[in-house]
């Protein structure tokens, strides 16, 4: 049975570094800065605001179910973050979310570059997922005896 449990602190921690590189790495791509944001709350017709707290908030959510269900896939840590966000990616953002905003699969309808922007800014998110809920995780320490 796998004993491994959720460091929240980290996976929070993670989630919201992992959306500040989003957007940060959609801005030197796109010169929009929170277009992301901006959509949530045109969208909904909340404003800025809701749109921000929604994509940070689906940032951490992210970083919880990746901390959640690391240990169970495969390969070395940067592998399972490489293939957590690249699913992510295609199942979340290319087949529903784009689909549904009218942008077609992928984002096509919006330009041959929408897949690689969204792939290159979730991969950037995932930088902070292998960081803090594989390299900063604790190791058992050994004890010694002495004699």
């Amino acid at each position: 049975m796998n004993t491994n449990k959720i460091n929240w602190k980290k996976a929070i921690i993670a989630g919201v570094l992992g959306t500040i590189l989003f957007d940060i790495v959609g801005w030197l791509m796109t010169g929009n800065f929170w277009d992301i944001p901006s959509l949530l709350g045109e969208k909904t017709g909340l404003g800025l605001g809701y749109g921000l707290v929604g994509h940070y908030a689906n940032g951490i959510l992210l970083s919880v179910l990746y901390a959640g269900i690391a240990p169970s896939l495969w390969g070395p840590n940067w592998l399972r973050s490489l293939l957590f966000v690249t699913a992510e990616t295609v199942a979340l953002v290319w087949f529903f979310m784009l689909p549904l905003l009218g942008a077609g699969i992928a984002g096509v309808n919006l330009g041959i570059m929408i897949p690689i922007v969204t792939m290159v800014r979730h991969f950037a998110y995932g930088i902070p997922l292998w960081y803090f809920i594989h390299k900063l995780e604790t190791k058992p320490s050994v004890a010694v005896k002495t004699v």
